[in-house]
């Protein structure tokens, strides 16, 4: 479970950093499409029983804080294979996503709204950790709203 949760980081660290670094990409009548990439940095995580964990991190861009997530996962018991949600916490407002954790390095999930400029998103997640531990989570978001 540990694996898991440590891959939960990077997605969420996505979701936060995307606030903060938002490069636009394309337009494509109303909605922009924008890209943020940035490092998830582990804070605290938590085994609330056998098929559930929670963790928060610290998102960095340059070395600089730009957000905070909160992840919530738990492992299907039918499937045996764990999901997530995650809630970010930035300048300009909150996003929300869905995360598919896996036991190797990379996290893949959506966006699925926010609040204040992320009202409305949707997007992709895709997260790969840097080092063994699962502590340190190199991520990039893609949206549009």
């Amino acid at each position: 479970m540990k694996r898991y949760t440590a891959m939960a980081a990077t997605g969420a660290v996505a979701l936060a950093s995307a606030g903060a670094l938002i490069v636009p990409a394309v337009a494509s009548g109303s909605a922009t499409t924008h890209t943020a990439k940035f490092t998830a940095v582990l804070q605290k995580q938590a085994q609330f029983s056998k098929r559930s964990f929670g963790e928060t991190d610290k998102n960095l861009s340059h070395g600089k804080i730009v957000g905070f997530d909160v992840i919530n996962g738990r492992v299907n018991p039918n499937t045996n294979r764990p999901h997530g949600w995650v809630a970010v916490s930035t300048r300009g407002g909150m996003m929300f996503g869905t995360l598919r954790f896996t036991n190797g390095p990379v996290t893949r999930g959506s966006i699925t709204g926010g609040t204040g400029r992320f009202s409305g998103a949707t997007g992709t997640i895709y997260a790969k950790s840097l080092n063994s531990s699962g502590t340190r989570t190199a991520v990039v978001v893609t949206y549009r709203n």
